[in-house]
């Protein structure tokens, strides 16, 4: 009876301090956890990130139509969701709904594959260390580059070395800073 008394004087505080500790979800596996965990964070921050960015272009969109200059001039840029001017609200909104969706399964991907291959590399090799934060962001930088509606042999690769490059930067300057 008092565990119950206890759960209902929690505060939200409370709940949210214990996601440090326990995370969103308890699948069984320490390596499950934490890339469920990290697909949840991630994804809730990629859709954040993609309705932001729609925000932003939408009102520097009427301000240059509301001062008469023309795109190119005025140094704005396209949307990102191309298909967000449908004739109606509606379509507008299921177009960006689509669009963020996908975005936040691409940031959720990104980062579930990444700390699932670093967590599986430190309990397969013993150590945390460089090799693994390249390999991690190699086959990351791959994953991520296969979600785009146009990727190329070139574009597979660049997003490999991209990955491996920023997570190995990201290990060895985890000391200095």
């Amino acid at each position: 009876m008092s565990s119950n008394r206890n759960m209902e004087t929690r505060s939200l505080l409370d709940e949210l301090r214990s996601f440090e500790t326990g995370g969103f979800l308890d699948l069984g596996h320490p390596l499950l956890n934490r890339m469920a965990d990290s697909f949840v964070k991630a994804a809730g921050i990629g859709a954040i990130q993609a309705v932001s960015r729609e925000a932003y272009f939408t009102a520097i969109e009427r301000l240059d139509s509301s001062s008469g200059m023309p795109t190119e001039i005025s140094g704005g840029k396209k949307h990102r969701f191309p298909d967000l001017k449908g004739e109606t609200n509606r379509k507008s909104l299921e177009a960006m709904v689509k669009n963020t969706g996908k975005e936040s399964i691409q940031w959720g991907l990104a980062a579930g594959v990444y700390s699932g291959l670093t967590y599986g590399l430190k309990e397969a090799r013993g150590a945390h260390d460089w090799k693994n934060s390249a390999v991690a962001g190699a086959v990351t930088g791959v994953a991520l580059a296969l979600t785009f509606d146009d990727s190329s042999h070139e574009q597979i690769v660049q997003c490999a070395i991209t990955g491996a490059a920023i997570s190995t930067a990201a290990n060895l300057l985890t000391g200095i800073f």
